[in-house]
């Protein structure tokens, strides 16, 4: 009886050992089976501080700027080169989005709305007919809405970090004007492409030897017949190296002796040598010259402003709230002047807010925007600064021959935007070195 027992149960632990062999092997088919199904989860391929780019979001990137080399007939760099250039687009952009997090710079969705319909507008289509036209492109309105975000919280960012703390001083002015009296350089304007190849602002030795030996093998592609754009895709550590390095047209006022002395020997189409600076070295491609003998005529605008500045007392918010209240109080047909002396922080107040004529480029960036958008009479809404929130009314405008006064005007311009430009750049690479980043593909490199 026992015997029996032990060769039954035997028999019975038997059939479970292959009932279960047979569901291992089962679902080891099924997982073979639909291994080839299986979709590549998303990695990281940076670490940008507190925040990480992802393989998607670089493959993202990439797809657009293919499609925008393509769109623009321009020949596109080897893989390998676009993917690291973008990724580095990628984490300066992550640094500076980062940074305005960390300061409070926000872009609201009635700003950012606007700027969308603005953009829907400018292509003569609803915003119903704009989305239908991105999502054959393969974008999303949403990853719009949010690209379009970071740009203009980007834009804010080098308006309150850089543009706005840009000074040109009176001897700077007198300077130059001497300088392009006695050359008359002022007449002249050139179209040109850069590519920079940076180096360390105390680099060693070896770092410089790296830096010529790229620059040479810039040289020699662009010898060998590669075009300007590609070569300044695959090498150039400039912010628009992904477009080809184009500056534009520029006055000689507006670019650095270095490049000017450079230029002036040089014919269309024509590549400069490798320039030297503190920054790295340069090549430069003049595209096009043209003289600038044409009478400067300048629109002045007489306007005035109520402003409610941000302080430690005043928080953005409430600013935002104390300027709406204002504004609703024009509306309801109280006058201007008067509002301006009892509540505006700024010290035209007390002549009813009265700006008296201003020229383009005496105020910042989101004043002058706002004002030129208004009609003779007209008032804005609010408006941001970096000095906080204002009201501003049009009283008249007018045309300007040219004169001393504009003369200087149009230096002080000119000698700013240089200055703003060669500021922001060093911004970003102090930005950039002050950051902990870590690659996580750059065995594809």
């Amino acid at each position: 009886m026992i015997k029996h027992t032990m060769i039954k149960y035997s028999a019975i632990k038997s059939t479970v050992q292959l009932i279960l062999l047979a569901s291992v092997f089962l679902i080891a088919n099924q997982f073979n089976a639909q291994a080839a199904d299986i979709v590549k989860l998303d990695r990281i391929v940076a670490v940008v501080d507190q925040t990480v780019i992802t393989e998607q979001e670089l493959e993202s990137r990439i797809a657009t700027v293919t499609a925008q080399f393509k769109k623009q007939g321009t020949e596109l760099p080897e893989e390998s080169v676009l993917r690291k250039q973008i990724l580095e687009r990628l984490i300066t952009d992550t640094l500076q989005i980062q940074y305005a997090a960390q300061i409070g710079l926000k872009v609201d969705d009635n700003q950012l709305d606007k700027t969308v319909e603005r953009i829907a507008d400018q292509n003569n289509l609803t915003l119903t007919e704009f989305s239908e036209a991105l999502a054959k492109d393969g974008i999303s309105m949403r990853k719009f809405r949010a690209d379009i975000r970071n740009e203009i919280t980007v834009a804010r960012l080098r308006e309150r970090e850089v543009d706005g703390r840009v000074n040109v001083s009176e001897s700077e002015i007198d300077n130059y004007l001497t300088s392009q009296s006695s050359l008359n350089e002022n007449t002249d304007e050139f179209e040109i492409s850069h590519i920079l190849i940076r180096t360390p602002e105390e680099g060693a030795t070896e770092d410089i030897q790296k830096a010529k030996a790229k620059v040479d093998e810039a040289v020699s592609q662009l010898n060998s017949g590669v075009s300007f754009a590609k070569v300044s895709a695959s090498f150039s550590d400039a912010p628009n190296a992904l477009e080809g390095g184009s500056l534009g047209w520029k006055k000689g006022s507006q670019m650095p002796a270095l490049f000017l002395d450079a230029l002036k020997n040089m014919q269309a189409d024509e590549v400069s040598a490798p320039l030297r600076s503190p920054n790295g070295f340069h090549l430069l491609k003049l595209t096009n010259k043209r003289g600038g003998n044409s009478p400067l005529v300048i629109q002045q605008t007489h306007a005035r402003h109520i402003l409610i500045k941000i302080t430690e007392v005043m928080s953005d918010k409430e600013a935002e709230t104390k300027i709406n209240t204002i504004k609703e109080r024009l509306d309801n047909g109280e006058k201007f002047e008067v509002l301006a002396r009892q509540f505006s922080e700024d010290s035209t107040a007390s002549n009813g807010g009265d700006l008296n004529w201003v020229n383009p480029g005496d105020t910042v960036p989101p004043f002058e925007n706002a004002m030129n958008a208004l009609k003779d009479g007209q008032i804005s809404a609010p408006v941001r600064s970096q000095f906080g929130w204002h009201i501003i009314q049009v009283m008249e405008r007018r045309s300007q021959d040219m004169s001393k006064e504009s003369a200087r005007l149009k230096a002080r311009q000119e000698i700013r935007a240089r200055k703003a430009d060669e500021a922001y750049q060093d911004w970003i690479r102090e930005l950039r070195d002050r950051a902990y980043v870590e690659l996580r593909l750059e065995d594809k490199f």
